[in-house]
């Protein structure tokens, strides 16, 4: 068989040529992956969990072994053989790829600044203040990467060239902005913006919204995602925050007061329950020590109307110590006082109990 002949068959030539490029591509990646990665971890930026591979696979990859396929084909002249057509394709993968990789080097930088957040503390206000600002803009930064990756794309071909230069013009950027800005999407980003650096609400805020008590455990560019108590999502439009008003519990700090009310008959003794009340607090560690207060706050035909207000550390913590004082004190005036709860008195006239 001549040698020289299957050097010169394009198509073999082509084969030996990608498949250089595969090893090449896999060597390199294993490097760069196992390098950075050992970087990310000697330096603790990220935890041990975080893995490079899941940011960087299979996109790092595919750059890679595109970028030695483009050194070896140009080295070994195999471009001039292939049509056009064929080259701009490639073109087009590769200008894919470098975007990919671009929006997954901005996921990982943000996962690290956001590891260095924590939300598990009480005191996290400003660690969720970070974690949406940098959430917000993560997305942002994503949508203008694939803009320009677009654009990029666009060039390459010559029919459409123009197009991409005008997607990267300044005027060109302002008409696309005109023509979006009567379109809801575009509101609803404006929105995002606002509640990114206004912040009515953060990640993890303790909200009260549609009637729904739970947590913010997402904002995106176009909605907001808010875990309920019980584990249901409530999915809002990000306006909706802008637009409405709701609860926000965690506004400027974690700390809440929490407050029940108890109705009595008018012979309940006030200083007894008050007491009582500073018991109960003592007992328990969800009672942050901070406010403990009981106070006659209305009376009605048959009933005295009394509030206890207490404080507590967090949302979860406060709900729980109102009912734990609810139940307190109900069992304590059924044991001590059980003619002080509510009740309706009768009197009758001593002519109609003779005549009965």
């Amino acid at each position: 068989m001549n040698v020289e002949l299957l050097i010169n068959n394009l198509w073999l030539r082509s084969g030996l040529l990608v498949l250089s490029a595969l090893v090449l591509a896999f060597v390199i990646r294993l490097l760069l992956v196992n390098i950075l990665n050992w970087l990310l971890k000697k330096q603790k930026l990220l935890p041990i969990k975080y893995n490079v591979k899941s940011f960087f696979f299979p996109a790092f990859g595919l750059l890679v072994f595109l970028l030695s396929l483009l050194v070896l084909f140009e080295y070994f002249d195999v471009w001039e053989d292939f049509n056009q057509y064929l080259r701009t394709f490639f073109n087009l993968v590769l200008v894919f790829v470098c975007t990919w990789n671009i929006s997954k080097i901005i996921d990982l930088f943000v996962a690290i600044l956001i590891y260095h957040y924590d939300i598990s503390s009480a005191d996290n206000l400003s660690a969720r203040r970070i974690r949406t600002q940098l959430q917000y803009l993560e997305r942002i930064f994503d949508i203008f990467v694939w803009i320009v990756g677009l654009s990029s794309g666009l060039m390459t071909i010559e029919s459409v060239r123009e197009l991409g230069k005008g997607l990267l013009a300044s005027a060109g950027i302002a008409s696309v902005v005109v023509g979006f800005a009567a379109q809801r999407s575009l509101r609803n980003i404006l929105a995002g913006f606002q509640i990114a650096f206004t912040q009515p609400l953060r990640i993890d805020d303790v909200v009260v919204v549609e009637g729904e008590w739970g947590r913010i455990e997402e904002i995106n560019l176009t909605y907001v995602v808010v875990k309920i108590w019980d584990l249901r999502r409530l999915i809002l439009p990000i306006t909706y925050f802008t637009e409405k008003p709701f609860q926000n519990w965690t506004r400027t700090t974690a700390d809440l007061l929490a407050y029940i009310y108890i109705f009595t008959d008018y012979s309940v003794p006030v200083d007894e329950i008050r007491r009582e009340l500073t018991n109960i607090l003592n007992s328990t560690e969800l009672w942050d020590k901070k406010v403990n207060i009981l106070q006659v706050t209305d009376f009605k035909e048959f009933t005295v109307e009394i509030r206890a207000l207490f404080s507590a550390s967090s949302s979860e913590k406060a709900w729980d110590l109102r009912c734990f004082v609810r139940e307190k004190l109900i069992n304590y005036l059924q044991r001590e006082y059980p003619n002080s709860l509510p009740q309706i008195r009768l009197k009758a006239k001593k002519e109609d109990i003779d005549n009965n």
